[in-house]
C-alpha cells in the first residue's frame, strides 16, 4: 500500500521533536494533539520549512535522508496556513492563479474549474478586493489556491483556528467534499477532536514531540490505553449509511454492519454514507434486554476491556458486530452490581448519536 513514512529529530530550548509515524498515501490524516505538542512543527518538518535531522518518504519517493534534503520549493506539496495570507494587492482570480499558471499545463491535475466548484467560490471569483472576503471565504481561496499547484501532498495546519464558530461551520462541509472528491493525501493538524471525528481516516496521535499512537480513526479512538478515550467527551465513530426514513417521527435509521441507529431526521438519499458519534457518556449498559425504555437504540455487544478511570468511574469498551466499537463511561458501582468482565454480552443502550457529516 502507498504510504507516508516520516521519522524527525529536532532539539530545541524547551522543546524536543522525536516523531515517527507512517500513514495512507490517501484519505485524511490527522495530526492531532494539545497544544504545544509539536503537531506544527512536524508538520513543516515534511514541508521542508523546519531542517530536522531524519527521513521522509512518500510512495517509496526519498523527499529527505541523510543524503538527501529536497528543498521546500522542490516538494510538490500544498501548504493551507492558520490565517488565509492570501495576496491583498490580488483579484481572488488572481489568487488562485497565482501557482496555477506556474505549471506546465500538462501537469495541472486539477482544472480552475473544478476547484472553484469544489470549495464553492464562483460568486466571488472576480472579488478584487480578498481583504473584504469573510475569514472562511479567505481560507478557501486559500484552500483552493494550494490545490492548484497540483500538490502530490495537502499539508493544513489548523486551518480553522482562526476562524469563528459561524465561519467554521460555513467551511467544513467543503472540506468534507474535498475528502471525498481528492485523490491526494491530506495531513490536517488539529487540536480539536469535533473536525478530528468529522474530517479524518487516520489519526496520529502527538504528545511532547513524540508519536504515541498512528491507526484507523475508529481503532485508535477506541484504545483504552490512550488519553482520547478518557477525554470528557470520549467516544466511538461508527460508519453507517442511510436506510430509512419514519415521516411519523421525523426520524432516519442508519445501518451499520449488523445494526441501526435511530438519529434525527437526515435530510440525505438512501445510501448515502454518514459517521456517527457515540460519546461515552451517552452509553448505559444493561446485562438483560431491556423492556418499557425510552431509549430507541440498543444494541447487543461484547465487552471488550474494562478501565478504572476515577475514583467513581470506570470506562467500558464493547464490539458490536464484527468491527464497531462502543464506549461508555459508568460508575464503578455499577459495574460490581452487574459483575461486568471482560467476554460478557450485554445490551448497549445508546442515549444519543451526533451526526458529524
Amino acid at each position: 500500500m502507498s504510504q507516508i513514512n516520516a521519522q524527525f529529530s529536532l532539539k530545541r530550548d524547551g522543546f524536543a521533536l522525536d516523531a515517527d509515524f507512517s500513514a495512507p498515501a490517501s484519505g485524511v490524516t490527522a495530526l492531532f494533539g494539545p497544544s504545544g505538542s509539536g503537531k506544527t512543527t512536524l508538520l513543516r518538518c515534511i514541508a521542508g520549512l523546519e531542517r530536522a535531522s531524519g527521513t521522509l518518504s512518500m510512495n517509496g519517493e526519498i523527499w529527505q535522508d541523510k543524503t538527501t534534503f529536497l528543498p521546500v520549493h522542490q516538494r510538490p506539496l500544498g501548504f493551507v496556513f492558520q490565517e488565509a495570507s492570501l495576496f491583498t494587492h490580488l483579484s481572488v482570480r488572481a489568487n488562485l492563479e497565482y501557482g496555477y499558471k506556474r505549471i506546465a499545463p500538462a501537469e495541472r491535475k486539477v482544472p480552475l474549474e473544478q476547484v472553484v466548484e469544489w470549495l464553492g467560490l464562483s460568486h466571488l471569483i472576480e472579488r478584487g478586493d480578498p481583504a473584504k472576503l469573510s475569514g472562511g471565504e479567505r481560507q478557501r481561496v486559500a484552500i483552493g489556491r494550494a490545490l492548484l499547484t497540483s500538490p502530490r501532498i495537502l499539508l493544513m495546519d489548523e486551518p480553522l483556528s482562526a476562524l469563528d464558530t459561524r465561519s467554521k461551520q460555513e467551511i467544513l462541509p467543503y472540506l468534507e467534499r474535498l475528502h471525498l472528491e481528492l485523490d491526494i493525501p491530506v495531513l490536517y493538524v488539529s487540536h480539536s477532536m469535533d473536525e478530528v471525528v468529522r474530517l479524518a481516516d487516520h489519526l496520529v496521535l502527538i504528545e511532547q514531540g513524540r508519536v504515541i499512537a498512528s491507526g484507523a480513526l475508529r481503532e485508535t479512538l477506541s484504545r483504552l490505553d490512550l488519553p482520547t478515550a478518557h477525554f470528557d467527551d470520549a467516544g466511538a465513530v461508527i460508519e453507517a449509511t442511510v436506510a430509512q426514513q419514519d415521516e411519523t417521527y421525523h426520524l432516519t435509521r442508519l445501518d451499520f454492519e449488523v445494526g441501526s441507529l435511530w438519529v434525527s431526521r437526515v435530510e440525505q438519499p438512501f445510501g448515502t454514507r454518514v459517521r456517527a458519534r457515540v460519546l461515552a457518556r451517552d452509553v448505559s449498559i444493561a446485562t438483560q434486554a431491556p423492556h418499557g425504555s425510552s431509549i430507541n437504540n440498543i444494541l447487543n455487544a461484547r465487552i471488550e476491556e474494562i478501565c478504572d478511570e476515577r475514583p467513581d468511574k470506570v470506562i467500558v469498551r464493547m464490539k458490536v458486530g464484527i468491527d464497531a466499537m462502543l464506549l461508555s463511561r459508568i460508575t464503578r458501582r455499577s459495574r460490581d452490581l452487574l459483575a461486568l468482565s471482560v467476554g460478557m454480552e450485554v445490551y448497549a443502550q445508546v442515549k444519543s448519536v451526533a451526526l458529524m457529516a
